[in-house]
């Protein structure tokens, strides 16, 4: 059975409409109007028109984050995806770890970001849950009075290096240098980081789930599934995305399926500061990368010579 561990008021959530600017060197946000409460917010989402991908100057609905993790596991890097139903979108996605910057954190959303890692990524080993530090910062433990987590091992965030050009929240520079996209279909900016997340030595058996946020009946509702961890790796090869998905439960890598499978729009292909698609399906992301999928071996192949066969009679 699915266990909530945390709701929440949507009306608590505030966030501010901005003024963007960019140009082909670099790309300034301010805030912009009165605070909107989370209906608000995506009230404003909607599509958006830029002539220019390189200089414009827009109003958008709000900041976003995502976070792009690698993990290293037994000496592997891997890229961290969750699963996600967008009521506000009528699909399913895997997506990075992501999250709507508050209004307070406008000038901060390195700090949204990795709160975003502590919620949906959820480290669990035999002994309990990982907590994380980020730097000097203590990630929160946000489900602590549901979820044991351990207090001598956790685990660590660390930036990794950041995008080319500079993003500004007015005349602050942010250091970390997130990769920033305006995605049209929802007017928003989006800003991408790029962290490594480094477990401790002592942990050789863990499991990955996450936990999602759903509106019911006008309340944010936090579930952990374990029949559906809804977590997944894309392992890299020097540094670059392979064209196989995994699941890690119990110290065990096993292989996902990809049929019929969608990545989130941080995935699609950016033109300039632009982002025009909803999502993008697996198969044209791994076109578009120059990917090879995996062989298949023969019990693969059996099976699904079996399916076809069935699919004829």
């Amino acid at each position: 059975m699915p266990r909530i561990l945390a709701r929440k008021d949507p009306n608590a959530f505030k966030t501010l409409p901005l003024f963007v600017e960019a140009n082909a060197d670099g790309l300034s946000y301010q805030s912009l109007g009165l605070p909107l409460n989370f209906t608000q917010m995506l009230e404003r989402r909607r599509p958006l028109t830029v002539p220019d991908a390189e200089h414009f100057a827009a109003e958008l609905a709000n900041l976003g984050v995502s976070v792009r993790v690698t993990l290293t596991w037994q000496g592997r890097d891997y890229w961290v995806l969750v699963r996600q139903r967008r009521s506000d979108r009528g699909d399913v996605v895997l997506k990075l770890i992501s999250g709507y910057v508050p209004a307070h954190e406008l000038n901060l959303p390195l700090l949204t970001a990795i709160h975003e890692v502590a919620e949906e990524c959820l480290v669990e080993t035999p002994e309990g849950w990982l907590s994380g530090r980020f730097g000097d910062t203590w990630l929160p433990a946000p489900y602590q009075s549901v979820l044991r987590y351990r207090e001598s091992v956790h685990f660590r965030l660390s930036p990794l290096s950041g995008s080319a050009r500079q993003v500004r929240c007015g005349n602050l520079a942010l250091l970390e240098r997130p990769r920033a996209y305006v995605h049209l279909p929802t007017a928003s900016l989006q800003l991408v980081y790029d962290l490594h997340l480094e477990l401790p030595k002592e942990v050789r058996q863990l499991s990955l789930l996450h936990v999602d946020e759903r509106l019911e009946a006008g309340e944010l509702i936090a579930r952990l599934d374990r029949r559906q961890p809804d977590l997944y790796l894309i392992p890299l090869a020097q540094g670059k995305p392979t064209a196989e998905l995994l699941t890690l439960r119990h110290g065990k890598l096993s292989s996902a399926s990809t049929r019929g499978v969608w990545l989130a729009e941080s995935f699609a292909p950016q033109d300039g500061w632009l982002v025009r698609d909803e999502r993008i399906r697996w198969k044209d992301w791994v076109a578009q990368q120059h990917l090879t999928p995996p062989r298949k071996g023969p019990v693969k192949r059996l099976a699904e010579r079996a399916r076809k066969l069935l699919s004829l009679a």
